[in-house]
């Protein structure tokens, strides 16, 4: 048995973990994963070369690189009964989220939070494709991800074009007590989330648990349409929201073609 470690400086939250995991899922030989958000190391513990591991990873497109590998000695891997129940609850709480601003945006005419729901939404398809991963078919995962996938991306463009809809028209502005008070919800949701995932991994230091949530993209994205939000008020123009929306969209596109990478 080897541990081998990869550096993946792309890797900052729970949701490309769980994309490495379906990416390594068929790759014989492989007995466990340990992840490390924060310091964006993965180590790798399997038989055999590690050559493949690192080929499949840099696929994702996430920077990853070996930097290390010994031989080890450390057996019992087998936690997919507890990994399944984490990923229902943040599955849950995702998808939750997504329908309340999706719902909210619509209503408040934010395209930050509009945006900010199919994120969540991204996520959700994430934590469910890692369900089927934990002991389910390979050949169903791929046809899922290319679904969820394009799926992802024809939401993102009509997002995209309704952004330059509003840009050049002359829509209300976005009630921004909505978007600050169903972000400031959002974050704390995505905080849980991350503590959920965390939690039975190790006893973190205090310190190391606040470093995890704050370089989080979805964090991240949830500080800036609280932001945006502000600034909608103070400038009085939709502006904000507007690139706020447009930066969120981009990013769910670049999450799609990860996904959709797991198909191939």
């Amino acid at each position: 048995m080897y541990k081998t470690i990869f550096n993946i400086p792309k890797m900052d939250c729970p949701s490309e973990e769980n994309l490495i995991r379906m990416k390594l899922q068929g790759i014989p030989g492989i007995a466990g994963l340990d992840f490390d958000i924060p310091g964006r190391k993965l180590v790798v513990y399997h038989t055999g070369e590690a050559t493949p591991i690192e080929k499949a990873i840099q696929e994702l497109k996430l920077g990853g690189k070996q930097i290390s590998s010994e031989e080890t000695d450390r057996t019992g891997f087998d936690k997919s009964a507890h990994q399944k129940k984490l990923l229902w609850a943040v599955l849950s709480i995702n998808f939750a989220f997504f329908g309340i601003e999706m719902g909210t945006g619509l209503i408040s005419k934010s395209m930050g939070l509009v945006a900010d729901s199919l994120d969540m939404l991204a996520d959700s398809f994430v934590y469910g494709l890692s369900l089927f991963a934990v002991g389910g078919s390979l050949i169903l995962k791929k046809r899922i991800a290319k679904i969820a996938g394009y799926f992802q991306i024809t939401l993102a463009i009509i997002g995209f074009a309704e952004v330059l809809r509003r840009f050049f028209g002359t829509e209300q502005l976005p009630d921004f007590t909505t978007m600050v008070v169903v972000s400031v919800f959002a974050l704390i949701a995505n905080a849980i989330c991350l503590y959920i995932l965390q939690k039975s991994k190790s006893r973190e230091e205090a310190h190391m648990k606040a470093s995890m949530i704050f370089t989080s993209n979805d964090v991240i994205i949830n500080l800036g349409v609280i932001i945006a939000g502000v600034l909608v008020h103070w400038l009085q123009s939709a502006q904000p929201d507007l690139i706020i929306g447009s930066i969120v969209f981009a990013l769910v596109i670049r999450g799609a073609f990860r996904i959709l990478k797991l198909g191939n």
